[in-house]
């Protein structure tokens, strides 16, 4: 391929009004990002010479999300070749090749836009150059059709196709490869005398050709095809999408008992030897090392987890969680922004946060650090190889000295040394005999009262 200059127009100013949200449509997630982040992810690695979005009116929210990317206002929404005019001043003196791509195309991959740009490259050197694919139900899509020579003699709406056209199973995608020399002299020739009022950019296949010019078309797959205008339609996107992540992270090795359970991020790094039990979410920004289980119905994000550390199940480990190599989180078990270090067991009904649990050290179930007092969030340090009973609550800021026993139930409000024992739990009292003398005296007073109703006496 040659080192001809790339450019590309994103159209991302559609309002999105069947997803029937406030958030506008590109935003809307994908395996945790953005569907507008998934496809500009995919063009950075075309290493394009300039990148332009068009947005609509409202719309900072995605202008941050494309940001440093320039972003024009498309003000009116008269069409797509109108959406490409907008773009005008940023690629002004753009000599390369320009793809126009959707940002409601999350799934667009970089090797089927380099596979364009080498058509476009390509003898005879095509003005415009079409992605098409085949769907199992071509319906409203417009049809490619076809010349003798190979090329693509025009795109026809399906509205306005004949049965012979209709017919066709090649369809338009609306991505294109431009020759940038000649795009906006083909777009301000489009007129819009067609029932919309709109300004078609397929129109500059029939203008190309009636200038003698070839137009190309290159097939892609259904699958990275998929345009979300729906709720339904981003629930496909999200299926492909986690189907393709779990099989990259089985191909990489790694175990997933149950596939189709486990949610990935478009993120989540998982290492070899790694075990994923069923229904296990994985959030934004987890890293789990090599030799990891990570038992049923766990939801992690933000935090990563170290060689040969068990998790699960039921386990929630939250951002800034660090689990250390060979440590234990057990059964409902919260841990968040703490970090428990080498061989730690944390394994029953217990809350650990703004802490660490030092290399070795035992939380025993029920035990919850309290971090927060409605103003601040305070640290808790539990010191290597400290054992600490179950039913505990460590009210921080404390330090529990390596080595130390916390007895069971106890409340421990200030700093433990090493090695020590700390009880505040109080001194147990019996009374002999009382619970037998309890439940007679309230047995006699049950039957008293059922004697007294008048159900009894009737």
């Amino acid at each position: 391929m040659s080192q001809r200059k790339t450019g590309i127009v994103v159209l991302a100013a559609g309002l999105g009004t069947r997803m029937k949200s406030a958030l506008p449509k590109v935003m809307h997630p994908v395996a945790g990002r953005p569907m507008i982040a998934h496809l500009l992810a995919g063009l950075a690695e075309l290493s394009p010479d300039r990148l332009v979005v068009v947005i609509g009116e409202e719309m900072e929210a995605v202008e941050r999300a494309v940001a440093p990317h320039p972003t024009v206002v498309q003000a009116q929404r008269l069409g797509t070749g109108h959406a490409v005019l907008a773009a005008r001043e940023v690629m002004a003196g753009f000599d390369g090749d320009v793809l126009i791509v959707y940002g409601d195309t999350p799934l667009l991959s970089s090797a089927t836009l380099a596979r364009m740009l080498e058509a476009r490259r390509s003898a005879p050197e095509p003005a415009v150059v079409v992605l098409g694919f085949r769907p199992d139900d071509p319906g409203a899509y417009g049809r490619l059709i076809e010349g003798a020579d190979g090329g693509l003699d025009a795109i026809v709406e399906a509205k306005d196709a004949t049965p012979e056209q209709r017919a066709v199973g090649l369809c338009n995608s609306g991505v294109m490869a431009v020759d940038g020399t000649r795009l906006y002299g083909l777009l301000d020739r489009v007129g819009n005398a067609n029932a919309k009022g709109e300004y078609y950019l397929t129109d500059i296949v029939a203008l190309a050709r009636a200038d003698g010019l070839a137009c190309r078309i290159v097939e892609g797959d259904e699958a990275e095809l998929i345009g979300v205008n729906s709720r339904a339609e981003l629930a496909v996107a999200e299926r492909i999408v986690q189907e393709q992540l779990r099989a990259r992270a089985m191909a990489a090795g790694a175990t997933l008992t149950d596939p189709a359970s486990v949610f990935f991020c478009h993120d989540t790094r998982l290492g070899r030897d790694v075990v994923v039990g069923p229904f296990v979410v994985f959030g934004p920004g987890v890293s789990v090392a090599d030799g990891v289980e990570i038992r049923g119905f766990c939801h992690l994000e933000g935090m990563s987890v170290a060689t040969g550390a068990l998790v699960g199940p039921f386990a929630r480990l939250r951002p800034g969680a660090l689990i250390g190599p060979g440590a234990h989180i057990g059964n409902f078990v919260e841990i968040k922004n703490a970090s428990v270090e080498s061989g730690a067991k944390v394994n029953h009904l217990t809350y650990i946060g703004d802490a660490r649990v030092g290399a070795g050290a035992n939380v025993g179930a029920g035990t919850i650090t309290c971090n927060y007092d409605g103003f601040f969030k305070d640290h808790t340090d539990i010191g290597a190889g400290a054992f600490i009973g179950s039913n505990t609550s460590l009210v921080a800021p404390v330090r529990i000295g390596a080595g130390a026993i916390v007895g069971a139930g106890s409340v421990v409000a200030r700093d433990v040394p090493g090695d020590a024992l700390a009880l505040t739990r109080g001194p147990l009292t019996e009374k002999q005999g009382w619970a037998r003398d309890f439940r007679e005296r309230r047995a006699a007073e049950r039957a008293t009262k059922a004697a007294s109703s008048p159900s009894h006496k009737s």
